[in-house]
């Protein structure tokens, strides 16, 4: 992938989910604080890495597929199933592939799940996860330091350093970054003010 990191962890408690907001078109920044991660459900988001076209069509066809299985169903779809859903797609369309790389994370009946997908369709289910151009520095860092049963308080500050030191290292990210949280009671997502006070907390650790 040209450009971008995103990457998620699974915690104790929850999922924490992280991006840069560097938007690339060659060597040309096309946008510095575009949108990497989306929820889709109050349980279920996703991350994308690759051409931003084809990301914004994978996303609107699951919103689509995931409302009409709840409308059916009249219950709400696991993440499990929603990254099932996007493996098939993905899949048929392989002669002619979406060009993203995706990280879905949510919950299988009451178990936090991460599942990241290529543009093939392959279905990989992980602890923790990276995609973009990033993704060597950052899988380095969440590979000495990560540990299973982390809390989410700790897997923020992780996610927070691994972004950090890919945008200080890769061109194709930077700018600025975005976490999004998933634990039982809901989604939530960082503001500016913690994202800042958490990027200084991380920068004195650092230097």
């Amino acid at each position: 992938m040209h450009g971008t990191t995103t990457l998620a962890v699974v915690c104790r408690d929850g999922i924490v989910l992280g991006a840069d907001t560097r938007v690339t078109a060659g060597y040309f920044i096309a946008h510095k604080k575009g949108r990497k991660i989306f929820e889709i459900t109050p349980g279920i988001a996703l991350s994308i890495a690759g051409v931003v076209a084809d990301a914004q069509a994978i996303i609107d066809s699951l919103k689509y597929n995931v409302r009409l299985y709840e409308l059916k169903n009249r219950r709400r779809m696991n993440v499990r199933s929603a990254a099932r859903l996007l493996s098939y797609i993905l899949h048929q369309n392989r002669l002619f592939p979406l060009i993203t790389e995706l990280l879905v994370a949510g919950m299988d009946d009451g178990m936090f799940s991460l599942y990241r997908l290529d543009p093939f369709g392959s279905l990989i289910k992980d602890d923790y996860s990276v995609t973009g151009s990033g993704s060597p520095i950052a899988i380095g860092l969440l590979e000495s330091e990560y540990k299973k049963d982390l809390p989410t308080d700790e897997g923020v500050r992780l996610v927070a350093k691994a972004l950090i030191s890919a945008m200080k290292r890769d061109i194709g990210s930077g700018n600025d970054f975005d976490i999004m949280v998933i634990r039982k009671d809901g989604i939530t997502e960082l503001d500016d003010r913690e994202k800042h006070v958490l990027a200084k907390r991380t920068m004195d650790v650092t230097t």
